[in-house]
């Protein structure tokens, strides 16, 4: 798929939330594509504090089909989302093109590491984080998310998403239609911190909680 080519229409509300604090986050190391970091209790309070304000925003028992990256991570967030809103883990679906950006040899490191091996690793612009020399590239990881928003475009109705900092960033660019980042080759919208939720409807992003974690991937 063209990251840049007009996505298909679809109807319903998108919640795309992004996970809670996790052991590697805490550690400061990086998790990129990792496939279980487990959360740590901050983790799970901001879940908590997601499943609230989700709670307030849809009621008991919305009608909201379940999605998720296939990590630990992302999946624990969602078990406690889904027992405030009331529905049923079991039922969510999971895709890999959810998943964040994966850092090949820098993946599980110390930044402070891999900052003294090769200087900073977040662009002090965008607040992005660098490819790695053998990592996955932004343009690969809009075609990924892009993919799965044109062969879900059919599903009708709300949906919630749990997903990744980097990921999440692109994903919602490509959904609001904003331009790429320079130097990234992709679109990405403005960070947030573990736990935040945002809603995107119409191309058009409003945030429905913000979290009280802190960023990196």
């Amino acid at each position: 798929m063209d990251a840049n080519a007009p996505l298909p229409p679809r109807s319903g509300r998108d919640f795309i939330a992004r996970h809670g604090e996790t052991v590697f986050n805490a550690a400061q190391r990086l998790q990129g594509d990792a496939a279980h970091t487990p959360l740590t209790r901050a983790g799970f309070a901001q879940a908590e504090e997601m499943g609230h304000a989700l709670r307030a925003e849809l009621g008991a028992k919305p009608a909201l089909s379940l999605w998720a990256s296939p990590t630990g991570r992302a999946l624990q967030t969602l078990a406690v989302i889904a027992e405030h809103l009331e529905l049923d883990w079991h039922a969510a679906q999971t895709d890999a093109r959810l998943g964040e950006i994966g850092m090949g040899s820098w993946g599980g490191r110390y930044y402070a590491e891999v900052i003294a091996d090769v200087g900073p690793v977040f662009d002090p612009v965008s607040s992005l984080l660098r490819q790695a020399p053998d990592g996955e590239s932004y343009s690969e990881i809009a075609l990924r998310v892009g993919g799965w928003l044109a062969d879900t475009a059919a599903e009708d109705g709300d949906r919630l998403v749990i997903m990744h900092g980097i990921s999440s960033r692109v994903l919602r660019g490509v959904m609001t239609g904003a331009g790429e980042v320079a130097g990234f080759g992709a679109p990405a919208l403005p960070g947030l911190p573990q736990g935040s939720v945002v809603m995107i409807a119409g191309g058009v992003e409003r945030l429905v909680h913000r979290g009280t974690g802190g960023g990196g991937a």
